[in-house]
This record gives structure tokens, C-alpha cells and sequence, in this order.
């Protein structure tokens, strides 16, 4: 672990990957004011709200600067492909600053923020227009389409949610027990992975199951009923989460968490049905149109 303290957490020491992913981030800032490279200012969902004071992602907005052939030489790079960081890598590389300055530590990103980020990046290297192909859900009969990505929307979300965070209270309504949770961030949506990884490796539990929403619970709660030890987490999500309860709170967060609006309108020309809001399929069109 490195000693260094981050500017956005103080306190807090930076990883060797943290501290590396920070340098490249300064450089990159400097390298782009020397070029005068042109770059955008988008606007995260959360508006910054789910970050701490201080973060350089509570100003709410990220510096983007305009794919170039060389972060194309990312998205064709077959060993980040194999890996299935190549996304991650290329937005890394796109993210200039928090549009006021200052370096994004990218881990901490919420994921909402991260998906505007990425259609962000889609329209900056390749425009607004995406083709796609889409199934009818009522008569499976399969169309091309063409999706404006420009025309997407943040998700209507209850923002007094969002209020007093980032650490949030809940109280479960069967067990009358109180909670306190956070919206997970890119790194907690990696280290849930690699667990998601280690359990089915290891078979755990010897029935296949991988216990991946236990695994998010986990990450999300920060304490139950005062109590912020991570044993106590753990007996109460594995052993005294209620179903009942556990829906509520899922409910919740889903009512609070700043996203893209990826629902868009379908209407069959086979058979005329009709969805009013069908989730945007993502192929290799989206960052590959070429392919």
C-alpha cells in the first residue's frame, strides 16, 4: 500500500493501482492543456450528490476529450478484450478531469455516472447514431433500428433521496431494524466480481449457487442497527435479512440511484405491438461499429 493520501479522501491512502491510475489522470490533464486538444463537459446523473465532500466528483461533471486512433488501438487491443477491461480502460483514458481541474479517480465513480460516461464516450468517438437489432417480445420477429443516443435521458429518480449522503439510512419495515447503506461504486462492482469469480470456482456452498446478491448487500451496508462491523453485516445479510425487507430495500435503491434512462420506445412492423420504454440493447456495434 502506498502512504500517499488522496486529495479527494483525506485520510485515506491510495492503492499502488490508485496512485498509478491518479498519475496517469494528472498526466493526462497536463498533456491535454499543452495540446489544447478539444474536449466536452458532460454532465453526471447523480449531479454529484452520491460523492463526499471534497471528491472531486461532487462537482458533478467530468472532462472528456474526443477518441482518437489511439484510444482506438484500446478497443482492438485482444489481450484488454480477453480480459474484460477494455471499456474501462478506454474511458480511463478519455476522462481528462472533474471540469474544474482536478483528476477523477475512476473507482470511485457510482455506476450510473459510469454508464453516462460511457454513452458519452460512444457519441465523442463515433456519434450520436447506433444501429441495432431488436426482437419483438410479443411475435420475436427481429428489426433494424437506428437509436439517437443523443436523445437519452436521466433516469426520474426521487432526488430528496439523495439528501444527507453518501451514507444513507433505511429502516426495514417487518423487522423494524435500522440501516445504513451507500451506492456502489465502480470498485465495489469489481470486488463483488472477483468474489462473484472465487465462489464459483471453489463451488460454494456445493450447489452452484454464486450468492452474488448477498455479495451486493454486503458491500452496500455499512451498518445494521449501529452497528458497523463487518461480522455483523455478514450474520445479519446470510441469516436474518428478511425477503420481505430485503425486496423494500432494493426498492429503494432503485427509486434513488441516478442512471441513464436506457428504455426506448419499440414498435413492431411486424405485428404493430407496442412497449413504450424497452431496454437499448448493447452489441459491438456500440463501441465497434465496424465490426
Amino acid at each position: 500500500m502506498s502512504n500517499k493520501v488522496t486529495e479527494d479522501y483525506p485520510g485515506k491512502s491510495l492503492s499502488t493501482e490508485e496512485l498509478k491510475a491518479k498519475v496517469t489522470a494528472e498526466s493526462n490533464i497536463e498533456s491535454v492543456k499543452k495540446s489544447k486538444f478539444p474536449t466536452e463537459i458532460i454532465d453526471l446523473p447523480s449531479k454529484g450528490r452520491l460523492y463526499p465532500p471534497g471528491s472531486s466528483l461532487s462537482s458533478g461533471r467530468v472532462e472528456m476529450k474526443y477518441m482518437t486512433a489511439k484510444e482506438e488501438d484500446i478497443l482492438t487491443s485482444s489481450n484488454l478484450i480477453q480480459k474484460g477491461i477494455v471499456i474501462d480502460t478506454l474511458l480511463r483514458a478519455l476522462i481528462i478531469s472533474n471540469g474544474e481541474g482536478k483528476s477523477v479517480n475512476y473507482g470511485d465513480l457510482c455506476i450510473g455516472d459510469k454508464n453516462a460516461i460511457m454513452v458519452a464516450a460512444r457519441i465523442l468517438g463515433y456519434g450520436a447514431d447506433y444501429p441495432v437489432e431488436m426482437s419483438c417480445p410479443s411475435c420475436q420477429n427481429k428489426q433494424k433500428s437506428s437509436i439517437d443516443l443523443a436523445s437519452l435521458e436521466n433516469k426520474v429518480i426521487d432526488e430528496s433521496l439523495l439528501d444527507n449522503g453518501p451514507i444513507y439510512d433505511f429502516y426495514l419495515p417487518a423487522s423494524k431494524r435500522d440501516l445504513t447503506f451507500k451506492i456502489l461504486t465502480h470498485n465495489d462492482e469489481k470486488k463483488i466480481e472477483e468474489e462473484a469469480k472465487q465462489m464459483k470456482k471453489k463451488n460454494f456452498g456445493g450447489n452452484g449457487v454464486t450468492y452474488e446478491l448477498t455479495s451486493r448487500l454486503k458491500h452496500m451496508i455499512q451498518s445494521v442497527d449501529g452497528a458497523a462491523d463487518s461480522k455483523t453485516i455478514k450474520d445479519f445479510v446470510e441469516n436474518e435479512f428478511l425477503s420481505r425487507d430485503s425486496l423494500a430495500f432494493r426498492k429503494h435503491i432503485e427509486a434513488m440511484s441516478p442512471d441513464v434512462d436506457m428504455g426506448i420506445f419499440f414498435e413492431c412492423e411486424s405485428c404493430g405491438h407496442e412497449e413504450p420504454s424497452i431496454q437499448m440493447p448493447m452489441n459491438v456495434q456500440f463501441f465497434w461499429p465496424g465490426a
